[in-house]
């Protein structure tokens, strides 16, 4: 995954974490934010957390891949942050 360009705009970046399945959002050089995709009624949704309280942010979006789920994911949190 790339960094997409309205994180990227605000010093932020996303890193892969050591299991290969969860993506952190990482702004100052801190990991904020994680995502995780899971299986979701025969298709995939994205969980979001925030990392520092463990504090769910919504997510309902269920997609055809991993990949559309992690996207609709970081779409979410842009969303819930108020970032356009």
């Amino acid at each position: 995954m790339t960094t997409p360009d309205w994180l990227r705009q605000r010093g932020g970046e996303l890193k892969l974490g050591s299991d290969k399945a969860t993506w952190y959002v990482v702004v100052g050089g801190k990991p904020l934010y994680d995502l995780v995709t899971a299986p979701a009624a025969g298709k995939h949704s994205c969980g979001i957390r925030h990392t520092n309280n463990g504090q769910p942010i919504e997510s309902k979006g269920v997609y055809a891949s991993a990949d559309e789920a992690f996207r609709g994911g970081l779409d979410d949190l842009k969303a819930h942050l108020g970032w356009s």
